[in-house]
């Protein structure tokens, strides 16, 4: 029964808080720190609203103090994913049939829940199992969680609001269902909230989910479930399951009720995945939505109007906050020769003053990158760049994992704009610089443009109104967020929607009302006051 319809308008960002010394904020995070490190967790998945574990643990380790231990988490098998499935879909119609006001008040709970009560301890978490800054953690595992719940409620309510018109005799109307079947969800280790965001907004829509966070982010990821279930989230809703991902695909892409993916992660597997997908298509009984946000490699063009200390400040926020680790982080720089030394040094000398280790010394800049696996790969393209001759170091390039996966901010600079450091995705503190003719302004807006297969974020800085003009316009394909006179960092959910096409994704904007979309089948009601009784229409009639 309904007995009103209810409006969710436009909320807030959530409030940055700013960690400065002696605040408050400041104190308790340190407190949630302490209490964290001191107490090791034993993870368990949750299917059907219980705890399972398997007595197959895995240790979790800070990435930037490997010798210590946050705790374990139990490793599932196929039988976990099935058993997640089943208890998915057993709920699915209850939950579908729900009223809208419950289920936005359960994901409005949540976010209050973390902005209060939990913010301390999500950041905390979020620091240790990820290795990110005080700052970092802040505006991720907090605030950007935070609107992602409260902003999806209202993009969702708008949503419900969309109706077509009807003529005289009749009424129309369009009902946003669920997707029919189970989503799933794959989340990254790089952003709490996008952890988050990913299976939630499915669930918002009505869809039921099993959800395979990385294992690299289990430690925050297990908190928020948690904290969905203190919201009052129904058993089954939402299943964790902590399997590899082979498992994973080869048990849900062959089931008859796949309905869709969730996915932020490599290119490599995205492709995979669709893949897999495609080759099961009859099985399935309707086509699965696939929404991907992947790779990136995010360039910064500079033009030879820029002022130095923008250009500078941008390429070092851009690159190096939380260690590059991130989908949107410049990774290659275009400089016009006009400026190039300028910029150069006030960036090696930003760079020099980076403080690098432990997430608990607040004073750190620059923290661990999340595991060995990424620590090789990133330090092979460092060790390439230091023996060729294309390329130089200009200011980093050591790195040890002796203690944790600490590598220093790196910038290298080349003299071939199609070299290797400039093309592929390196996920790391690493930035190639590439510096052009400033006279040669519109045929490197075109190499730029043809450099790379992603298209995520990218930024133009320029005083010049035509050359911002003409760089908008030139690069219009080249990425999904495009930033003028900022770093490509830092999107915020309501004011810049998020994601980008060619090799980065689908481009379905987390953090909007396209996203949601993804996530209804629409059904459309006609019904007739005054139906005909006689088949004959007047055109029939001669007199």
């Amino acid at each position: 029964m309904q007995f009103g319809y209810f409006n969710y308008p436009t909320p807030a960002n959530e409030p940055v808080l700013n960690y400065a010394p002696g605040s408050p904020e400041k104190l308790a995070l340190k407190q949630a720190i302490d209490q964290l490190k001191k107490k090791p967790l034993d993870i368990p998945m949750y299917i059907n609203g219980k705890a399972i574990r398997t007595g197959n643990k895995v240790a979790i380790h800070p990435p930037h103090e490997i010798k210590h231990t946050l705790g374990h988490f139990h490793v599932g098998t196929k039988k976990h994913v099935d058993q997640a499935i089943v208890a998915a879909l057993k709920v699915r119609e209850n939950w579908a049939n729900m009223s809208w006001e419950a289920r936005a008040h359960i994901f409005l709970k949540a976010a209050d829940l973390l902005a209060t009560k939990y913010r301390f301890e999500m950041n905390a978490s979020t620091m240790l199992g990820q290795s990110k800054n005080a700052y970092q953690a802040e505006i991720d595992a907090a605030c950007e969680l935070i609107d992602f719940l409260r902003f999806n409620v209202h993009f969702l309510s708008d949503i419900y609001k969309q109706q077509p018109v009807s003529s005289p005799g009749m009424h129309n109307r369009m009902e946003w269902r669920g997707l029919e079947g189970f989503v799933l969800a794959i989340t990254p280790f790089n952003f709490t909230a996008i952890g988050g965001n990913l299976p939630t907004s499915a669930a918002m829509c009505g869809n039921v989910v099993v959800w395979k966070p990385a294992n690299t982010q289990i430690y925050s990821a297990q908190l928020f479930m948690r904290i969905l279930k203190e919201a009052g989230l129904p058993d089954g809703v939402i299943n964790i399951v902590y399997v590899d991902g082979p498992t994973l695909g080869a048990t849900c892409f062959t089931h008859p009720d796949f309905a869709g993916v969730h996915f932020t992660g490599s290119t490599g597997v995205f492709n995979n995945m669709w893949k897999q997908i495609g080759e099961n298509i009859p099985r399935y009984k309707s086509y699965p939505r696939i929404v991907g946000e992947t790779g990136g490699k995010d360039f910064v063009m500079v033009h030879e109007s820029a002022d130095v200390d923008t250009v500078a400040t941008a390429l070092a926020r851009g690159s190096f906050e939380y260690q590059g680790q991130k989908c949107s982080a410049a990774s290659r720089a275009y400089l016009p020769s006009n400026i190039a030394v300028a910029v150069k040094a006030k960036l090696v000398k930003m760079v020099e003053s980076m403080k690098m280790g432990t997430v608990e010394d607040f004073t750190n800049f620059v923290n661990a990158v999340i595991d060995e696996k990424s620590f090789d790969n990133i330090t092979k393209y460092i060790n390439k760049a230091k023996k060729d001759k294309k390329a130089k170091i200009l200011v980093g390039g050591n790195f040890s994992k002796k203690n944790g996966y600490f590598i220093e901010p790196t910038v290298i600079e080349t003299t071939d704009p199609k070299y290797l450091t400039m093309c592929e995705e390196i996920f790391g503190p690493v930035l190639t610089i590439y510096t052009y003719p400033a006279a040669q302004y519109e045929k490197t807006l075109q190499i730029l443009d043809s450099t790379s297969k992603y298209a995520l974020t990218g930024a133009i800085i320029a005083q010049d109104r035509a050359a911002i003009e003409l760089a908008t316009e030139k690069l219009r394909h080249a990425a999904g967020n495009f930033y003028v006179n900022d770093k490509p960092t830092g999107a915020v959910v309501g004011q810049q929607p998020f994601g980008g096409a060619r090799a980065s994704g689908t481009n379905d904007k987390a953090g909007s009302m396209l996203n949601l979309y993804r996530w209804l089948s629409a059904r459309t009601i006609k019904e007739t006051f005054n139906p005909p009784v006689d088949f004959k229409y007047p055109f029939l009639n001669e007199a």
